[in-house]
């Protein structure tokens, strides 16, 4: 049977990853075809690690480098960004989490994963506070404040889970006057890199309400419902700050 360009490259993917491929059946019990197979999962076990430092400074070396091979064989990249490999891995590690008593693990990767999506995401231009002047207070609050897509935010409730990582990241030893509490994570790219910080339950509620579209007395609503004792001009500032937001729109 003759295959098309399309059909013979879905097939290879197949017999790539030990999966049925009859079509590719003279193909694949070649030696050579052995060793493009290890060469493939080598690079996708690399750009796993790579990828999930976070992940990796918990657990060490030859821990992560058997659960990457497992999630590669499992789930092989679709992207030939391998920056972008590995979306579905701290879903991977959430039942072995429990396993190895690490119940953060899973969240630290998705903290890695965030950065990666950060800082492969478009840079666009952000909205700074000169932008405001000359505003009211009832023209801003019908205006949505839309964040940029090389934002990412996140609220976790079990474990600080940015400091987690941040500390495991960088390589840095865990503050001993640190406490066990909720912690959320804002991750911005800019053009010196992904700036990184904590921040709290009303921020994160704030940035998904603004997310939904919502205009920003609504949104500024929907924060201090989630923390009444939010300092929202505070937050707000910080946010620009970290140039959050795509500049404002007057269509």
């Amino acid at each position: 049977m003759t295959l098309t360009l399309g059909q013979f490259q879905d097939a290879f993917v197949e017999a790539l990853y030990h999966r049925p491929a009859p079509q590719l059946a003279a193909v694949a019990s070649q030696a050579a075809f052995a060793v493009y197979r290890n060469s493939v999962l080598a690079g996708a076990v690399e750009a796993l690690r790579a990828n999930f430092p976070g992940v990796e400074a918990l657990v060490g070396p030859a821990w992560m480098q058997e659960a990457a091979a497992a999630y590669a064989q499992r789930i092989p990249p679709d992207d030939p960004r391998l920056i972008l490999y590995g979306a579905a891995f701290a879903d991977f590690l959430e039942p072995l989490q429990r396993c190895y008593d690490l119940p953060y693990l899973a969240d630290v990767a998705r903290l890695d994963f965030a950065w990666c999506e950060a800082f492969a995401a478009p840079l666009e231009p952000c909205l700074v506070l000169t932008d405001l002047a000359g505003m009211t207070a009832a023209d801003l609050a019908t205006r949505c404040l839309v964040p940029r897509s090389s934002v990412r935010w996140r609220w976790f409730a079990q474990h600080p889970a940015f400091t987690l990582w941040y500390h495991s990241r960088e390589g840095l030893a865990w503050p001993p006057d640190q406490p066990w509490v909720a912690e959320g994570a804002l991750l911005s790219a800019t053009l010196e890199g992904v700036a990184q910080q904590t921040l709290e339950h009303g921020g994160c509620a704030f940035l998904d309400a603004c997310a939904q579209g919502l205009p920003l007395e609504q949104a500024s609503q929907v924060a201090l419902t989630a923390q009444p004792d939010l300092d929202f001009t505070d937050l707000l500032s910080r946010l620009l700050a970290a140039q959050v937001f795509r500049p404002l729109s007057f269509a």
